[in-house]
């Protein structure tokens, strides 16, 4: 990979998304209710780091993370997880969890 092609920004907020516990769980929660499962079926804590990751590439149709700095398809899709995460997020601090 030359410097054209190394992650910058985008990478590095995937990166930390990916990391993030919370976003696990939201990707649990949007598992269940895509394929109308429940908590027993599909337990909190089936998606982990590589899931996540996996996940996130998949969405954006990307291959390495370092693509989202020159994909600009690819980063609109980010900010579109980004913004569906935060909403749930939202969501769950409503309720109170």
């Amino acid at each position: 990979m030359d410097n054209a092609q190394k992650g910058g920004q985008q990478a590095r907020r995937a990166a930390m998304l990916c990391q993030n516990p919370r976003f696990w769980l939201y990707l649990d929660h949007r598992w269940r209710a895509k394929h109308k499962l429940s908590e027993s079926e599909f337990p909190n804590g089936t998606h982990q780091l590589a899931g996540a990751t996996r996940w996130l590439r998949k969405a954006c149709g990307i291959q390495s993370r370092a693509e989202l700095d020159h994909n600009p398809e690819a980063a609109a899709m980010l900010e579109k997880v980004l913004a569906a995460y935060s909403k749930w997020e939202r969501g769950q601090r409503r309720a109170g969890q």
